[in-house]
């Protein structure tokens, strides 16, 4: 294709692809690679205006194949100097790991996905590329200027070629040369490819002179030259290349464990591995023998020549006779391993392929090595093995003893037959122990039998100086004792114990100490007693990574677990500890922490003037002590508020706004840090009044509260939800419901009713049941509720408050209502005395006429008719006069010239309290006086 024909003729075919036309349509015009690429990337769901791409610091800037093309990328800088050549070597997974340019000046010029390392380029997530198309074909591609996907890449074109491992065959990189497409050149082909087979020599240079000899012994044996038809490019074929399009991660694993594994027994066998889509695949070892005398085993892979094998096709320079894909054969499942022919059997010659001439079967080499270096790649996996699945294992709790349990579950059998684990108390805890030698407890006791005589768990350690355990303890190090019957300093520390555990066989013994961050957290004892061959060095560094691993999370475990006591003592010390004396309300309520961490949820229980009383309840978004502190501010802002008898729309208002500024001061200046500090609230506000039996309520994002009749019916009152406490700005209502006298309220925090593991409207139902029964007390009713709705294991906070309704008998008020007349007080003076002599609180009669001549007289003096005066004897007796001013008096401080400015504080004398409420129509100012006041 020419360079104007190649870029003219894409450009039309992909504007016709991208607007929706069929692949059939564009066919003739684009090339077979690059439309399969752009179907690839079209069901991706990838945008050609697409401008980011993932970037990652996680890749290897120093390893094996950027050490190996150093001096070739040197040396084709140089070769392209001046030019606008941008020269690209990337990983196996397509992640940019180095870039050189011809002209220098390019790197400013250039945006950072093409000057940078780190970008990545797979065609999965970049589209038709040089480097994705390249790793998705296996082979050398070109892709000239309209041919790439994305826009951003529409002047440029590239060639690009996989950098392959010779010992395995496997595409370890790709080198790729981008440029203005117009700068196109047919020479560029065999240089990239000549660079390629370059940076491939220097890799294999890295490999061990032993290595390569063996490989070159089993090239020269005629495997190369007798299997031509699963040869690429003058190496072998890698077992990832025969299968590519269908080995997954785990395919991959297995034939390499399989081949290891083969390696190992240093023998001539083959093994049959069944892997995913029921296919099957024969590896075979055979014996090779270097020129130098090396003696090794080369494990090949067969498979039948039909196989549904998705070969790469070769480049049109070097087309190798590979047979045209057929259909899948039909081979029923078997086991991972079948069978293992023994030496001498079909398909295991010295010389391979000697036999096989005929066989259809293409081959690919998997491995070349030496038995024990085998033996030692098997060991090593194991290792690699235990060590990841201890990552997936060990932590999966923030619980300290859960955690040490885990360690030890996982070292069990694979690498001791028993392990102790002895942590201090304090650590358990959650703190820091500041003398751990001493305050050892055995935590964990865990072996293939439970009949060994260790110390049980939770006695505690006392170590003398010579043992294994204080040794690693002192040192810091771990101890190996590869012989516990010569360890006399082991045996010392408790000679009958050591005795029995020598009678099990218990022979050899690894200690290592848990230390994280600094911090001793204790010691982890591994023991062997079923494999004769003691510990060696190579188990005690593998133990010692376990225990690395483990105390990392144990010291996370402690860590939360101070947090946690410490959220929760916060969180309990701002919480009620002890309901206030009050008449209106039989209340009871529980608080239950969430399993996760502390939250933010709290009620309370509020004592207001004329025998009313205030039900409040709260949950603040989030967990841990930031919650925990924000949720007592909350508190102390709403009994602070409640004080001043607000109403309760009123009341979420001013909560509403302190939230607001909370989260502004948590942000200061930055807005972003802002909406990341304090999130929000909700609440519920309810004011009683067993006077008239009101209720007065409003809520803030809240659950509503059950009403409980005394009948047994069960309702969810319909309260406007208004929005969560921090919005700002947004009003809140106010509904007034009459409850009959015995009536249960009962407020709670969405943790009682949300669980992920059930529908809310179930668990609705269940709280509905469980508070369907009015002749319990509301110690009771909490409990029921707790048991019928709670989640087992709730992820939030649950607050619950219970109070049962009681009505002020009409026997203990007494009202009078008169019009705003001086000459009426004595009238209303003499009532009270009369009422206060009926209620038998004759010597309460002084002081009560004092204090209502000055408020009644204050009433008529500044307020406005009409006026009502009414005396409620409850715990208290409490005087209100009603008028229907706004305006509130105030206490001052009269001279002793004033004639006036003496009554409230008079009244202030006698009372115990006093103070002023609004109603809709005016206000109350009321005080009250002890009954034993004379």
């Amino acid at each position: 294709m020419g360079v104007v024909g190649g870029r003219i003729g894409p450009v039309r075919s992909r504007d016709r692809f991208l607007h929706g036309e069929s692949v059939e349509s564009v066919a003739g015009s684009v090339r077979s690679p690059i439309l399969s690429s752009w179907e690839r990337s079209m069901l991706l769901g990838l945008s050609p205006d697409q401008s980011e791409l993932p970037f990652t610091q996680d890749f290897d800037a120093d390893g094996p194949l950027v050490r190996a093309a150093g001096p070739v990328l040197d040396r084709l800088q140089s070769i392209f100097a001046g030019s606008q050549m941008n020269i690209c070597l990337a990983d196996g997974r397509g992640t940019v790991l180095e870039r050189r340019f011809g002209e220098k000046s390019m790197i400013s010029r250039l945006a950072a996905i093409q000057s940078v390392p780190g970008f990545v380029f797979a065609e999965p997530v970049a589209g038709t590329n040089g480097i994705g198309l390249t790793l998705a074909e296996r082979r050398l591609c070109q892709v000239y200027g309209a041919e790439h996907f994305a826009e951003r890449s529409q002047s440029s074109a590239c060639t690009a070629i996989p950098v392959r491992d010779q010992l395995s065959g496997r595409i370890e990189g790709v080198l790729c040369l981008g440029y203005p497409y117009t700068d196109a050149d047919p020479a560029l082909v065999p240089l990239v490819r000549r660079a390629a087979e370059a940076i491939e020599r220097r890799l294999m240079d890295q490999s061990s002179a032993r290595e390569r000899g063996l490989l070159q012994a089993y090239l020269d044996a005629g495997s190369r030259a007798r299997t031509s038809d699963s040869a690429r490019n003058g190496y072998p074929v890698g077992m990832d290349e025969l299968l590519q399009s269908d080995l997954d991660q785990s395919d991959q694993m297995l034939l390499k464990q399989r081949a290891t594994e083969l390696m190992s027994s240093a023998r001539r066998a083959a093994v049959d591995v069944s892997l995913s889509h029921d296919r099957r695949v024969t590896l075979v070892s055979r014996p090779v023998r270097s020129l130098s005398g090396v003696e090794g085993v080369v494990i090949e892979a067969l498979l039948p020549a039909d196989s549904d094998r998705h070969a790469p096709a070769p480049s049109p320079a070097r087309a190798p006779a590979v047979p045209p894909p057929g259909p899948r054969p039909r081979v029923t499942p078997g086991p991972a391993t079948t069978t293992v022919r023994a030496p001498g059997a079909t398909g295991a010659p010295d010389a391979p392929g000697a036999e096989d001439s005929a066989d259809d079967r293409v081959r690919g080499l998997v491995l070349v090595g030496e038995p024990e270096v085998g033996k030692y790649a098997v060991a090593a996996r194991r290792r690699l093995e235990l060590l990841a699945e201890a990552s997936n294992r060990i932590g999966t709790t923030l619980d300290v003893s859960r955690t040490a349990w885990e360690l030890a579950e996982t070292a069990v059998p694979r690498l001791a037959d028993f392990v102790t684990i002895d942590l201090p108390e304090a650590v358990l805890r959650g703190e820091e122990s500041p003398h751990p030698t001493t305050e050892m407890h055995r935590t964990v006791v865990h072996g293939i039998r439970e009949d060994c005589p260790f110390s049980p768990v939770g006695e505690q350690i006392t170590l003398r100086p010579t043992t294994p355990h204080m040794r690693c303890l002192t040192t810091g190090q771990p101890v190996l004792e590869p012989d516990l019957r010569a360890a006399f300093g082991w045996i010392a520390q408790d000679p009958e114990r050591a005795e029995l555990l020598l009678a099990h066989n218990i022979h050899s013994l690894i200690t290592v100490p848990l230390l994280a961050r600094g911090v001793l957290l204790g010691i982890a004892g591994f023991y062997r007693s079923q494999d004769p061959a003691p510990y060696g060095d190579d188990d005690r560094s593998l133990a010692q990574e376990l225990a690395a691993r483990a105390a990392l999370c144990i010291d996370n475990a402690r860590r939360y677990t101070r947090e946690h006591t410490l959220a929760l003592a916060l969180q309990r010390s701002l919480l009620p500890r002890g309901l206030p004396e009050q008449g209106a309300v039989e209340v009871a309520h529980r608080y239950l922490p969430a399993e996760s961490g502390v939250g933010g949820d709290w009620f309370d229980v509020i004592p207001l003037s004329g025998t009313r009383v205030a039900l409040l309840v709260g949950d603040v978004v989030g967990h841990g002590l930031h919650a925990a502190a924000t949720m007592g501010r909350l508190r102390t802002a709403a009994r602070n508020f409640a004080e001043l008898e607000l109403a309760p729309d009123e009341l979420l208002t001013h909560l509403d706004n302190l939230m607001v500024r909370l989260d502004r001061e948590e942000g200061g200046d930055n807005p972003a840090v802002g909406s990341a500090g304090i999130v929000g609230a909700t609440c519920l506000y309810a004011i009683y009044d067993p006077t008239s039996q009101q209720c007065t309520m409003a809520r803030a994002g809240h659950p509503p509260p059950a009403l409980v009749r005394p009948d047994g019916t069960v309702t969810l009152l319909d309260l406007p939800a208004g929005p969560p406490l921090g919005l700002g700005g947004l009003p809140f209502e106010s509904v007034e419901i009459e409850l009959p006298e015995h009536s249960q309220l009962v407020l709670y925090t969405d943790g009682l009713i949300e669980d992920r593991h059930r529908d809310i409207d179930v668990a609705l139902d269940d709280l509905s049941r469980a508070l369907a029964h009015p002749d319990r007390a509301p110690e009771e009713t909490c409990q029921a509720v707790l048991d019928a709705v709670a989640p087992e294991h709730p992820g939030d906070d649950i607050a619950l408050l219970v109070a049962r309704t009681n009505a002020l008998p009409p026997d203990r008020m007494a009202t009078w209502d008169l019009p705003a007349d001086p000459a009426l007080v004595s009238d209303v003076r003499a009532g009270a005395m009369g009422q206060l002599s009926r209620w038998g609180l004759d010597e309460s009669a002084f002081a009560t006429e004092l204090l209502l001549s000055e408020l009644v007289t204050n009433a008529v003096r500044y307020g406005t008719g009409p006026i009502r005066v009414r005396l409620i004897r409850d715990r208290t007796l409490i005087c209100e006069v009603y008028d229907a001013s706004s305006t509130a008096p105030r206490m001052r401080h009269a001279a002793t010239t004033d004639e006036g400015g003496r009554g409230l504080f008079l009244v202030a004398q006698l009372a115990q309290a006093w103070g002023t409420r609004y109603t809709t129509g005016g206000k109350v100012i009321w005080a009250e006086c002890a009954l034993e006041a004379a």
